[in-house]
């Protein structure tokens, strides 16, 4: 029985943020992550502890959203996963990790779709905060700053 148990946790466990980062990285510009990550979050909802699982959950949702072939539901995707997203920052605003989450959607939307309000906030959150943060956190973050259109060159040496 104690086996059955453990099969059926870890089966229906949420998958770890180690794991969804690695996709997050690659899922915006390869279809296939892209549905592969949105596939391990299918199961975590916003009453999940995690919430940034939940805003991962919310990025995948806008990732695929530009995979519809009607404009409605591209709309109407990409507003699900905007929620999704904008609801893990309001239930944990000073979570470094949405904020960047946020902050990677808002720079790669179209303008058109009018969510790119928050860049200067999330931005100053992330250089606020770098320092604060450790271990693979730290260097997820500092990748994602290092890459990003957002920040200037001086702004990017703060984090090498």
């Amino acid at each position: 029985m104690k086996t059955t148990f453990l099969f059926i946790f870890f089966f229906f466990a949420n998958p770890s943020v180690t794991e969804i980062r690695k996709l997050y990285k690659t899922a915006a510009t390869t279809e296939s992550v892209a549905k592969d990550m949105a596939a391990k979050l299918a199961d975590v909802t916003k009453e999940d502890n995690n919430k940034v699982l939940v805003a991962y959950k919310g990025a995948s949702i806008i990732i695929l959203s530009k995979l519809e072939k009607k404009v409605a539901d591209k709309s109407k995707k990409f507003k699900e996963g905007a929620a999704l997203l904008e609801y893990a920052i309001t239930a944990e605003p000073n979570t470094i990790e949405i904020r960047m989450i946020r902050l990677s959607i808002q720079e790669n939307v179209p303008k058109i779709v009018n969510y790119r309000g928050n860049k200067k906030e999330d931005k100053k959150f992330l250089l606020d905060h770098y320092k604060e943060q450790t271990g693979a956190l730290k260097a997820y973050v500092g990748d994602f700053i290092s890459q990003s259109n957002s920040f200037t060159a001086i702004e990017k040496q703060l984090v090498e």
